[in-house]
C-alpha cells in the first residue's frame, strides 16, 4: 500500500505541477494579450495624438492665411482712403481758389457798376444819344454787369 501511496502522492505532485505549468502559461497569455492591447492602445492613442497636432496645424495655416488676406484688404482700402484723402484735399483747394475768384469778379462787377452810375448821372446827353451808344457800350448794359452767383455744388462733377 505504500507503493500505492507513493505513487498516488506522486501523481498528484505531477498534477500539481502541471496545472501550476497551466496555470503559469495562462498566466504568461494574458499578460502578453494585456501588453499587445496596451501597445494597440498606445499606437491609437499616438495616432489620435498626431490626427490632432495635424489637424491644429492646418488651422494654424489656414488661420495665417485669412490674416495675411485681411491684412491685404485693410492695406488697399488704407490706400484706397488715401487716394480719396488727396483728392478730396486738391478739390477743396480748387474750391478756394475759384471762390476767391468768384469774389473777385463779382467785386470788380460792383466796382464796374458803381462806376457806371456815376458816368452817366454825369453825362448829360439827349436822349438820342444815350439810346444809340447803349446799345454799343458794354458798359451801359446793366444786365450784363450782375454779380456772378455759384456754390459748392456747382464744382460736383
Amino acid at each position: 500500500m505504500a507503493s500505492s501511496s507513493g505513487n498516488s502522492s506522486g501523481s498528484s505532485l505531477r498534477q500539481n505541477s502541471g496545472s501550476e505549468e497551466d496555470l503559469q502559461l495562462l498566466m504568461d497569455q494574458r499578460k502578453r494579450k494585456r501588453m499587445q492591447s496596451n501597445r494597440e492602445s498606445a499606437r491609437r492613442s499616438r495616432m489620435r495624438k498626431q490626427k490632432h497636432l495635424d489637424d491644429l496645424m492646418s488651422q494654424v495655416t489656414q488661420l495665417r492665411n485669412d490674416n495675411n488676406q485681411i491684412l491685404t484688404g485693410i492695406n488697399i482700402t488704407n490706400q484706397h482712403f488715401m487716394n480719396l484723402e488727396s483728392e478730396n484735399s486738391i478739390l477743396r483747394a480748387q474750391l478756394m481758389e475759384l471762390s476767391h475768384r468768384l469774389e473777385s469778379l463779382n467785386e470788380i462787377l460792383n466796382f464796374i457798376n458803381a462806376n457806371n452810375a456815376t458816368f452817366e448821372a454825369e453825362a448829360d446827353l439827349d436822349l438820342t444819344s444815350i439810346a444809340s451808344d447803349s446799345l454799343m457800350n458794354p458798359m451801359n448794359l446793366i444786365y450784363l454787369n450782375q454779380p456772378i452767383m455759384a456754390s459748392a455744388d456747382m464744382f460736383q462733377y
